[in-house]
């Protein structure tokens, strides 16, 4: 069955059961095809407050802007569901624009998402311009050895990482307004910045071997 045909009979909400029966496929086989849907622009994925996730099937989405959550649900374990859609038209944002978005929501759970994508930033260059227009640098620097502990991550540049370290005189930064860890304290005090997540936050990541 082609894409175009799948979808036509797809249009609309669904969970993998639903998927199944509408197409009359195996569960593998109905993963395999919300996956080819994805890649193509035709499915969004929410998750429900039962944790089960939603795939919202339809053309329209293939002509529709990507918003940042996209981009985040794209590469992370971790699903956001967007309770305010905010499309960007002819262009895609890139990881690092959509990594300083999320910093600058302090949400906690978009953070979180987000830390995975430092496993696939490499323009630092563009990284850096964009932390240091929002006064983030510190933050992406505690955010990203955080990811360091969880998962393997792109190495850091080290022109990045010497000119965004803090200096003695400098105060520490909140990434949300009144919260520190309680167990995360050797990253902080390099950078300075107080993370929001403890460790017990961080169990739907999957911890690096």
């Amino acid at each position: 069955m082609g894409i175009r045909e799948s979808v036509e009979k797809l249009e609309g909400i669904h969970n993998i059961e639903s998927v199944m029966s509408a197409l009359k496929i195996k569960r593998s086989t109905a993963i395999k095809y919300i996956s080819i849907l994805r890649k193509n622009g035709y499915v969004k994925t929410k998750q429900t407050n039962k944790k089960k996730r939603v795939y919202y099937i339809s053309r329209s989405n293939k002509i529709c802007g990507k918003s940042y959550y996209d981009i985040i649900n794209n590469y992370s374990p971790i699903k956001l569901s967007e309770s305010e859609i905010y499309k960007i038209y002819g262009r895609e944002p890139s990881l690092e624009e959509t990594l300083i978005y999320a910093i600058k929501t302090k949400n906690l759970r978009v953070i979180l998402a987000a830390l995975s994508l430092f496993k696939y930033i490499n323009n630092w260059s563009l990284l850096f311009d964009l932390a240091k227009k929002n006064q983030a640098e510190r933050k992406v620097g505690v955010l990203y050895d955080l990811s360091r502990k969880l998962m393997r991550t792109r190495r850091m540049n080290k022109k990045f990482r010497k000119n965004s370290l803090p200096k003695e005189y400098d105060n520490y930064l909140y990434i949300v307004d009144g919260l520190k860890s309680k167990d995360l304290n050797e990253i902080e005090e390099i950078w300075k910045v107080y993370l929001p997540f403890n460790s017990s936050d961080l169990g739907e990541y999957k911890i690096k071997k």
